[in-house]
């Protein structure tokens, strides 16, 4: 039987670092960047720091793109010499079996450097690798010239061994779904908004009419940047979204990393929930509607959420305070268009719209350290949509998500709203509105 050679590996090498050959055209110089591309290349290019940074994100968001644009911006700022970085994809067949620091050598021989050279390495995908936290720390304490990124889809895996493995030489960096303004830009559409130059004036529409059409196809096509365009994956956008990325997430990796035998179970539970986003829910109607276990529902929302694509928020009472048990609560998708690939695109006018609104909404703060702080408010005869609670436990804000003006024309009719506000002592709070913007006073609360 014929083994892989060193000479196949290196072949390999050179195809997927371009940058090694100057007169190569790489195409990611091409892409535009995520808003995101500056700050993680601020952590990269900070050779004092003396940490790999860990690049994780839900399938399909950029991570690979942006890692090259990175390398690219590393050589033409001259931070390093292209010959001094390299990029490794270890899912790529050619590599399994082989250990980092046998990637490492492979690299130092091709190109005549060695432990004390400074250089950048770039592990893609590394989840594929067995116990991989373990063998990078030891790289970034044996290597300390060499700043090493690595990155994966398998996030929940990522997320966990490096918090567990990686204390004092990792660093975690989010990448996560596209925002809106980024969708805007993406889509070329950014005459839509004006840009405030100051930072106490919110940004303007200058279509409201047009603006809500491109929210709409946000909430249905808006969270990939491939989906966004590539006009042909839009046209599938469904088979992308459900076979390329939910699919992949809830048949491949999640099973492969926590060893779950019945896949059904945990697809029928997300079709549930996706189905059900920005809803309350409990353990008990999930279990009914899912045939799912109380306790295994528990381990698979735990699963989810890990792998980015749901995330919890919790209740809180007309007040902010928590509530001791915890018996209902709502779960969201990450983005809202994973709900349009698994049943069917939404209109202005489709009833899923307010919940989808809210999950939009929400899904801008999901990968912030503050989705923590963020909460709903309910008790008896009463409900406010999002209510950000503060290090000291105390309401910072509350915001009830309407697609509809007509709050705007009848604010006294927010009665949960402004009992909250009354309650917690919050002088201002927020409703969403279709087209129109100003602000209202109803009971003395503005």
């Amino acid at each position: 039987m014929l083994s892989i050679s060193k000479q196949d590996i290196i072949n390999r090498l050179e195809i997927d670092n371009p940058w090694w050959d100057s007169t190569n055209d790489i195409s990611e110089k091409h892409l535009p960047k995520r808003s995101y591309f500056s700050k993680f290349y601020e952590l990269v290019a900070n050779i004092n720091i003396k940490r790999a940074t860990i690049l994780m994100g839900p399938r399909r968001v950029g991570k690979t793109v942006i890692i090259r644009q990175t390398i690219i911006k590393l050589i033409d700022d001259g931070v390093t010499p292209a010959e001094n970085t390299l990029f490794v994809s270890i899912d790529t067949p050619v590599y399994i079996g082989l250990s980092l620091e046998q990637i490492l050598k492979l690299f130092f021989d091709t190109k005549q450097l060695n432990e004390k050279s400074h250089a950048f390495v770039f592990f893609d995908e590394i989840q594929y690798l067995d116990s991989w936290e373990i063998h990078l720390k030891d790289l970034v304490d044996r290597y300390p010239n060499i700043k090493f990124v690595a990155s994966g889809s398998a996030a929940a895996a990522l997320k966990l061994k490096s918090k567990e493995s990686g204390a004092g030489r990792f660093t975690d960096f989010m990448l996560p779904f596209l925002t809106f303004a980024e969708f805007i830009r993406f889509s070329g559409q950014d005459h839509l908004i004006v840009r405030s130059d100051r930072s106490n004036t919110e940004d303007a529409a200058t279509d409201i009419e047009e603006l809500n059409n491109a929210f709409i196809e946000y909430i249905n096509f808006g969270g990939y940047p491939e989906v966004v365009m590539n006009e042909g994956v839009r046209q599938d956008s469904k088979r992308f979204v459900k076979q390329d990325i939910i699919d992949k997430v809830l048949l491949k990796d999640l099973p492969s990393m926590y060893g779950i035998s019945d896949n059904r179970e945990l697809n029928r539970l997300f079709n549930v929930l996706a189905y059900n986003t920005g809803n309350e829910v409990s353990l008990e109607g999930l279990s009914r509607e899912s045939q799912v276990t109380k306790e295994q529902l528990k381990k698979y929302l735990e699963y989810l959420e890990a792998a980015f694509l749901v995330v919890t928020v919790t209740k809180v009472d007309e007040t902010g305070k928590h509530f001791k048990r915890q018996r209902q609560f709502k779960v969201y998708l990450t983005n809202p268009s994973m709900r349009a690939a698994l049943f069917s695109p939404v209109s202005e006018d489709d009833r899923a719209m307010g919940a989808l609104t809210e999950t939009a909404i929400l899904s801008q703060w999901f990968h912030l350290p503050e989705i923590e702080m963020i909460h709903y408010a309910r008790w008896r005869g009463g409900e406010v949509d999002l209510v950000k609670v503060d290090n000291r436990l105390k309401p910072a804000w509350a915001c009830e998500i309407k697609w509809s003006d007509r709050y705007f024309d009848h604010p006294q009719e927010l009665k949960s709203l402004i009992k909250f506000a009354k309650e917690s002592g919050l002088p201002k709070v927020s409703c969403s509105t279709k087209t129109k913007l100003g602000m209202q006073t109803a009971a003395g609360v503005e």
